[in-house]
């Protein structure tokens, strides 16, 4: 059983690896390091889901591509993972049960409905375990897949293709799932925005981050460097909000920063004081949080006139976004608020997998999965 995949649809990410006709071969990590600058002019860090420049590799045949990071090693994620899979022996079982020598086509089969991602990314994990692996896609990151649909194949080596099967698996299910929840709340929340938090699982933080990305999201800041966020901790810290934020303004004046600055607002008093100060200070805020203003009522809706005065208040001064109480199901009466964004940490850290196998066997795993109502 075949499927008619376009070829035009691969996506080859460009590399220098060595090759490996048997199991995959660990190779020193690949960084996305972004060069330093040698600018002597004030240094501008900014949110960004642009291309990351390396020597290395290159995103340009990627549908969506990831966001910037200086540090991250995307490369050294995928290999850990599959050195925590392979262990110091490798996979008995293959080794035991598949000639070295077979090929064969395994098929990508969708087991629910949803908005796959990740298909980049499996690019890249089948070419570190075996490069001479051919993959061909009938879908894009971020299209629609249904229940039962073959979507991909991989061509070559069996026990590679085996090797590389519960890793790639792993990271497309995951991402799939945030990108298929993204999609329904970006679309619930218009004209809002719908950003993630950084509540994203530890090592994963670019993959969560891409996949809201190719679920129609937006990216919040990446971390503790690329961003101001001045919240709730530091307030207390600092004393207020307004001396938080006059520290704020003084550091990124005395180490030459230019970077967007937000601050959290847990009250009206608050937006009212963080605009006073504003209106009489040159100040780097760029963005007002309006934390915990949907108020829950007990028949599961949500008031959201306390939000709507605070936009009121801020009056398209600065950006606004909404946290708090914040759900499928609450997100669209928030998104007619008037607010710019609104955030979510559900998207990245209660992550509900989206179903995906791979099969050599697809007759089979079509006629099982129909008994169990998965295909």
């Amino acid at each position: 059983m075949g499927i008619s995949c376009r070829q035009g649809h691969l996506l080859r990410p460009t590399f220098h690896i060595r090759e490996s006709t048997t199991a995959f071969a660990i190779t020193p990590a690949l960084s996305l390091s972004l060069p330093p600058s040698n600018s002597k002019v004030r240094k501008v860090v900014k949110m960004s889901a642009t291309e990351v420049t390396s020597p290395q590799i290159s995103f340009e045949s990627f549908a969506i591509k990831p966001p910037e990071h200086p540090t991250y090693d995307l490369k050294g994620i995928i290999k850990l993972a599959l050195a925590e899979d392979a262990g110091d022996r490798g996979d008995v079982t293959c080794m035991a049960t598949i000639p070295l020598d077979m090929e064969v086509e395994a098929y990508f089969l969708a087991k629910e409905d949803g908005i796959i991602a990740g298909i980049a990314l499996a690019e890249m994990i089948f070419h570190e375990v075996d490069p001479s692996l051919k993959v061909e896609w009938c879908k894009n990151d971020g299209d629609f897949v249904h229940k039962g649909l073959q979507f991909g194949k991989v061509h070559g080596r069996a026990h590679n293709i085996v090797v590389a099967e519960r890793v790639v698996l792993n990271f497309m299910q995951r991402m799939s799932g945030i990108a298929t929840l993204t999609k329904a709340m970006a679309n619930a929340a218009y004209p809002a925005y719908m950003l993630e938090t950084r509540k994203t699982a530890p090592g994963l933080r670019l993959v969560d981050k891409w996949a809201v990305l190719i679920g129609g999201g937006r990216n919040h800041r990446m971390g503790l460097f690329d961003m101001v966020m001045i919240k709730d901790n530091h307030i207390s810290a600092a004393g207020g909000v307004m001396d938080a934020l006059k520290a704020v303004d003084l550091y990124l004046e005395q180490n030459n920063l230019q970077m967007e600055v937000e601050v959290e607002t847990r009250t009206l008093e608050e937006v009212k004081e963080v605009l006073h100060y504003s209106s009489q200070t040159k100040t780097s805020l760029t963005r007002i949080m309006l934390d915990n203003m949907v108020v829950p009522l007990p028949n599961g809706d949500v008031d959201i006139s306390m939000l709507k005065e605070a936009v009121q208040l801020v009056n398209g001064r600065y950006e606004t976004e909404a946290s708090g109480n914040v759900t499928l199901d609450t997100v669209h009466k928030i998104g007619q608020s008037g607010v710019t964004y609104i955030s979510s940490g559900s998207l990245t850290h209660s992550v509900k997998a989206l179903d995906i196998s791979l099969k050599i066997d697809t007759e089979l795993a079509l006629r099982v999965g129909r008994r169990t109502g998965r295909a």
